[in-house]
Order: C-alpha cells, then structure tokens, then sequence
C-alpha cells in the first residue's frame, strides 16, 4: 500500500430529502455499494416527472425541488428520524408541517405545505418521492461525496468572501489534504480504518453553491468565479463504497494505491 496525505474526518452528513437540511452524524455505517442511511432517500416532485417507485430510475435534478433553482428552500429547518420515519419541518423556529413519510397521509401533509406556502414559486404539485433503495443522487450511481476543507478555503481567497463549507452539501468533510489534492484521488482507494472507497468522479458544481445555508441568499457565483481562475467549475469528489464498515468523525482518512484485480 502506497499510504499518502494522511488526514482526518471533520464532518459526516447527510440529506433524507433531497434540497432540505443537512443533517450532522458523528458516526455512519457505510454499505459496499451504498450511500448514507437514508441519504437522499427522497425528493419532492416538482410537477409531473414520470418517476415509478415501481421500475425506478435516475432523472436529473431539475424534476425535484433542489437549491440549484430554488434557495428558500435553505430557509426551511428539517429533521428526518429513522425511527418513525416522521419528517419535521421547521420556519422561523416554528414547525410549519410535519408527517410520516411512508403513509399517504403524512406525505399529503408534506405536500400541502409546499403547495400553499410556496404557491407562486413551483412548477406544478408537489409530490413526495420515494423507492426503497433507490437515492435521489445528483449523479445516476450510489456514491458518497466528499469535500476538501483546504480547498473550500482556495476558494474564499478566489471569491473574495466567506464560503460555507455546507454550500457543498457534502458527506464527508476532509481536513489535513493540501487544497485540490482530492482531484489527485482519481481512481484511487481511500481508507478508513477497514473501510474502503473507491474515488470515481470530480464532482462538477451548479449554482446550488451560490446559496448561502444561513441566509437563504444566492450571495456567490462560485462555478464562475472557478472557471476565470482555474479552468474548471470543480470542487469535491465522488467516491463508491468497496467495503463497508463504521466511520466516525476524527477517523483518519488516507489515499492507496487502488489492488490489481
């Protein structure tokens, strides 16, 4: 094994419903060829996308609610538990709907929220989407992204401004590699403790990252700002499960040359 860039895990998140809130895990089972728990385990429809639970299959960001074209939603709170599988969402501090995502009713009273509260601002009704195994990635495989602190950091120097590492809407927040050093990863093995990733994309960026998460502002034109300066609108890496295993923050990450098979 060829170990280099040894570093560390700053931040594990994850995404139950594709645009909303992110939320914090200090720990994570990962599943060969599997993303997080619940990690974009739905979406909202916005206007009739011929998605079928029954016969699943990837269509691009656009047919969902998602930041890339509507920020406000940043300004909604939402939290997704396992258990009850109830989701809460949350405006101005109060609890403006909340409903079991796996009952009609409580995805109906999902739905009405959006459809009252953000009338003018959708395409047509609001659907809650949902297949089981099925994730609403923006990318037509199951994979877990990863962002690169340092670079989040060439980046405010590039914009002239604070970025939030949560405009990136990673799974995992890598601290210790030198900025751009994930785009050296291609192909390679990341390891974590036994766990084992296979990195396999760049992770191209759309004008989601503009959003401010605090404010629900569209503040920023990253992708632009990164195309002047570096020829490219990239930031963050797409990784595959290869073998599975519990991850926590602080686990030390660290790169290896990818096993001949």
């Amino acid at each position: 094994m060829d170990a280099t860039s040894p570093a560390r895990i700053a931040g594990i998140y994850r995404y139950p419903v594709k645009g909303l809130t992110p939320e914090q895990l200090d720990r994570a089972e990962l599943k060969p060829e599997q993303t997080l728990l619940a990690d974009r385990r739905y979406a909202v429809e916005n206007g009739p996308s011929g998605f079928d639970p029954a016969e699943p299959k990837w269509l691009p960001k656009p047919h969902f609610l998602m930041l890339m074209r509507d920020e406000w939603l940043a300004g909604l709170h939402s939290h997704f538990d396992d258990a009850s599988n109830v989701l809460t969402i949350r405006r101005n501090g109060e609890i403006a709907a909340l409903g079991n995502l796996t009952t009609a009713e409580g995805r109906r009273t999902i739905e009405n929220f959006f459809a009252t509260a953000f009338a003018g601002q959708i395409k047509g009704r609001p659907k809650v989407l949902e297949s089981p195994g099925h994730s609403f990635s923006d990318v037509a495989r199951k994979v877990v992204s990863i962002i690169n602190l340092a670079s989040v950091r060439a980046i405010e120097d590039i914009v002239g401004a604070p970025v939030h590492p949560l405009r990136f809407r990673a799974n995992l927040y890598v601290e210790g590699w030198p900025a751009w050093h994930e785009f050296d990863l291609l192909d390679r093995m990341l390891a974590i403790g036994d766990v084992r990733l296979k990195v396999v994309k760049r992770i191209v960026r759309c004008a989601a990252v503009n959003v401010d998460p605090d404010t629900a502002q569209r503040d920023l034109a990253i992708p632009p700002a990164l195309q002047r300066r570096l020829g490219h609108g990239d930031c963050g890496i797409y990784a595959e499960v290869i073998t599975g295993g519990s991850i926590s923050t602080g686990d030390m990450i660290a790169a290896e040359q990818a096993e001949l098979l």
